[in-house]
């Protein structure tokens, strides 16, 4: 499974393809397969998404699990501090088209 990440240009958040769009929430990313690398171009030539890249990833039930560490932090927020963690319930944190 491959999946596309990068940043929010407004805001810097980390944001994940869905497909169609960007959301804060690694649930909601989508297998972008061989056309992974096509969106990231497409995505940063449109000023869509800042330093988009592809990474490797497995579904699990609770959706897609990035393969490195570095990607699971970046996916789940700071591990100093579980209480700052991007929960999907968190209705500020709300998916959105860019």
């Amino acid at each position: 499974m491959k999946l596309v990440t990068g940043n929010d240009l407004a805001s810097g958040d980390v944001i994940w393809w869905t497909g169609s769009d960007w959301s804060r929430h690694i649930e909601d990313a989508k297998d972008a397969g061989d056309r992974a690398e096509a969106i990231a171009r497409e995505e940063e030539a449109a000023r869509r998404v800042n330093g988009p890249y592809v990474i490797a990833a497995t579904q699990t039930p609770d959706g897609p699990r990035p393969a490195h560490i570095k990607d699971r932090i970046r996916a789940l927020g700071p591990t100093v501090r579980p209480d700052l963690t991007l929960k999907p319930a968190d209705a500020s944190a709300g998916s959105w088209v860019i």
